[in-house]
């Protein structure tokens, strides 16, 4: 029995009764009787909503999930594995949170994160003598990893040069795109990668900086490109970097991988640091997820280098109150542990160390797939294979061929032909090989 004092039918009750109201009359009408759950869904606010695409990369877990093969290889992800293809935690990340567990509340960081983290975060980026850090001329905020410092740079764009166009490599990690469309970003292609070559387009992607509209926004990734492991070398960037300061162009580094692509954390940052050296202002995206295998902590810092304190007081502000209606703050725990790790000599030195464990495992893949491809007699060229660094081999296999892999071979990777080296380990590199080598030989 209802109370008196409560309304015979609120809201939802009269949504329900028109909804089957119209499920009585849809059926009086239909020659043959329609399931309730159909005419439901007719009647639903949310029918007309469409099945959106599955994620390249997800898609191919799941192939790979519902393959019963022993042999079966995912070389679609991009995360580390151990040479017996395991996950790994870093030493340094285990005596982390040692030192953490039970010292801290859990209460919310500020909108901009953790403080220590970002300072930190900026000095690896930029260099422990970074002048435009001596002179407070950096704004910077904890992220939720990598995605989070690319959305809130596209968002940033979005709201204070609307105006803007970001130029964005062909190819590029595909998120980017995605990203820089939801935050209703006009966002063009600049060239990059050269198939002929499988290398550097460095003649058309200085043609394509110096032809766009001065003041444009390039997105560049400092190092270990995504998905091709195609970076340009120093001399190289200095050249970049002139060509934009004469065009007046803004440059976005997503660094997703200091440290992980040569083993050295400092010469993975040089491409900043040039920029830096002629005088740029700069966005920067940085990560904790690969080069501290923190993947699902989702801890990463963005920042801003501005023209002066106050300019940067101004943005720092602005970022946070663009992050502020997005998810509030940041989580706590990942940064806690970057903080303790980079705060500490004894533990950064023992990062260090593990994150040029990590990158020389795959360098030594490469060189294995190479030789065992050569060994084999594949009569293509393979030089690529130990010629491009990080993560990610872009092979050259064809979508036609990466099926063939996949269909008969029970190996899985993305449909452009890009390998993550991080999967492929000494026992298994012989069979790819093999199987490679086959798809390419018809």
């Amino acid at each position: 029995t209802r109370s008196p004092s409560i309304p015979p039918f609120n809201n939802i009750d009269i949504v329900t009764r028109k909804m089957l109201s119209a499920c009585n009359a849809l059926r009086k009408t239909t020659a043959h009787a329609v399931p309730a759950a159909s005419v439901l869904r007719m009647a639903s606010f949310w029918a007309k909503v469409p099945q959106a695409p599955k994620d390249p990369i997800l898609g191919i877990t799941e192939k790979f999930l519902a393959d019963e093969d022993p042999c079966k290889m995912n070389l679609g992800v991009g995360a580390y594995r151990t040479d017996q293809g395991k996950p790994v935690v870093l030493d340094c990340v285990r005596e982390a949170e040692k030192r953490i567990a039970g010292n801290f509340n859990m209460e919310y960081l500020p909108i901009g994160g953790l403080k220590e983290f970002n300072d930190l975060s900026v000095k690896l980026a930029y260099g422990d003598e970074c002048a435009a850090i001596a002179e407070a001329r950096v704004a910077s905020i904890q992220t939720l990893s990598g995605t989070g410092s690319c959305r809130l740079m596209a968002d940033f764009m979005h709201k204070f040069a609307p105006d803007a166009t970001v130029y964005i490599p062909s190819p590029t990690w595909a998120n980017h795109h995605n990203i820089w469309r939801d935050a209703n970003v006009a966002q063009t292609s600049f060239r990059y990668y050269k198939p002929s070559t499988r290398g550097l387009d460095f003649e058309g992607m200085i043609e394509d900086i110096q032809t766009a509209p001065s003041g444009s926004f390039f997105l560049l990734h400092a190092c270990a490109h995504n998905p091709t492991g195609v970076d340009p070398t120093s001399e190289q960037w200095s050249e970049i970097s002139a060509v934009m300061k004469e065009k007046g162009h803004f440059p976005f580094f997503d660094m997703a991988y200091q440290g992980f692509a040569s083993g050295d954390c400092v010469h993975d940052a040089r491409a900043i640091r040039i920029f830096l050296d002629d005088g740029h202002q700069l966005g920067c995206s940085q990560s904790y997820a690969k080069n501290m295998g923190l993947y699902g902590q989702r801890v990463g810092c963005f920042s801003i280098v501005c023209s002066d304190s106050e300019e940067a007081s101004a943005v720092e502000s602005q970022m946070k109150a663009i992050a502020r209606p997005m998810y509030s703050n940041p989580p706590v725990y990942g940064a806690r542990i970057v903080t303790t790790v980079l705060g500490d000599e004894e533990l950064k030195e023992l990062w260090y160390k593990e994150v040029k464990g990590m990158a020389d495992r795959i360098i030594h893949m490469r060189t294995l797939l190479r030789e065992n491809l050569e060994g084999i007699g594949s009569s293509l060229p393979w030089n690529h294979v130990t010629d491009q660094i990080g993560m990610f081999c872009f092979s050259g296999l064809t979508p036609e061929q990466v099926d063939e892999l996949a269909n008969d071979h029970h190996i899985y990777m993305t449909r452009n032909g890009r390998i993550s080296m991080a999967g492929v380990t000494s026992g298994t590199v012989g069979r790819l090989a093999e199987a490679m080598h086959k798809v390419t030989s018809g």
